[in-house]
C-alpha cells in the first residue's frame, strides 16, 4: 500500500498541519502582553488543541500497536513501524513542550495578577472593592469558559467513539445479512434435493413394479430362463473385463 492510500499517513497529514498551526498560534501567543485580554483567550485555545492533537497522536500509536502484532498482515515491515512509532514520539513531544510552556506562561500571568491585586489592596482607593470584583468576576469567566472548552473536547471524542460504534455495528449487521444470504441458498440447494430424491424413488418404485409384472407373468420356468440369462450376462461381462 503505498503512502498515499495509507490511512495512517492521511491522519498524520492533518495531525502535522494541526501541529503547524498550534505551534504559529504559540508564536503568536509568546508576542502578546500578559495583561492583554487576547492572552487568555489564546491560552484557552492552545490548551483545548493540545488536548485534542495529544488524543489524536495516541490513536495513531494505537493504530501502530495493532499492526505491529501482524505487520505482514497490513503490508508493512519492522522499519516502518520504526519509523511511525518515532513519528509519534516526536509529535507527542512537541504538543508537550507547547502545552508545558503554555501553562508556565498561565500560572505566572496568575501569579502577576495575584500580586497587582495585593498591591490594589494596599491602596487606599474608594473604588478598590469594585476593582476586586471585576478580578474575581474576570477569573470566574475564565473558569467557566476553560471547563466549557472541556466538555466541548470531552463531547467531540464521545462523538467520534460513537461513530466508530456506529460503523462497526453497520459492518456486523452486513455480514449478519450476507451470512442470512448465505443460509437462505443452501435451503434452497437441500429442497432441490430433496425433490430430485423423493422424485428418483418414484422412479424406481415404478421400475420395481414394472420387474415384479414381467416375473410374475413369466412363471417358474421364464423366471429360470432369466435368471441363466442374466447368470450367463454377468459372466460375460466378468470374462471381458478381467480377463481380456
Amino acid at each position: 500500500m503505498s503512502s498515499a492510500q495509507d490511512p495512517f499517513y492521511i491522519v498524520k497529514e492533518e495531525v502535522q498541519e494541526s501541529i503547524d498551526k498550534l505551534q504559529s498560534t504559540f508564536h503568536h501567543w509568546e508576542r502578546v502582553p500578559l495583561d492583554n485580554g487576547e492572552r487568555a483567550h489564546l491560552t484557552k485555545e492552545l490548551l483545548a488543541n493540545c488536548e485534542s492533537i495529544e488524543w489524536q497522536v495516541d490513536e495513531l500509536d494505537k493504530t501502530v500497536a495493532v499492526a505491529a502484532k501482524d505487520p505482514a498482515l497490513y503490508g508493512i515491515n519492522e522499519v516502518e513501524l520504526d519509523k511511525r512509532r518515532r513519528w509519534t514520539s516526536t509529535a507527542r513531544a512537541q504538543v508537550g513542550a507547547v502545552k508545558k510552556a503554555v501553562i508556565v506562561g498561565k500560572d505566572n500571568s496568575l501569579s502577576t495578577a495575584n500580586g497587582m491585586r495585593r498591591e490594589l489592596l494596599r491602596l487606599p482607593d474608594s473604588n478598590l472593592p469594585n476593582r476586586s470584583d471585576q478580578y474575581v468576576s474576570r477569573d470566574n469567566d475564565d473558569f467557566i469558559a476553560s471547563e466549557s472548552d472541556r466538555q466541548m473536547l470531552l463531547i467531540k471524542r464521545q462523538d467520534e467513539e460513537l461513530d466508530e460504534l456506529s460503523a462497526s455495528v453497520e459492518r456486523i449487521g452486513g455480514i449478519g445479512l450476507t451470512i442470512h444470504d448465505e443460509l437462505l441458498a443452501q435451503d434452497r440447494i437441500i429442497d432441490d434435493l430433496g425433490t430430485e430424491m423423493e422424485g428418483t424413488s418414484n422412479r424406481l418404485d415404478f421400475v420395481q413394479k414394472k420387474v415384479a409384472m414381467v416375473m410374475k407373468k413369466a412363471g417358474a420356468k421364464g423366471q429360470f430362463m432369466m435368471i441363466l440369462f442374466l447368470l450367463l450376462l454377468f459372466i460375460i461381462l466378468f470374462v471381458l473385463v478381467f480377463l481380456t
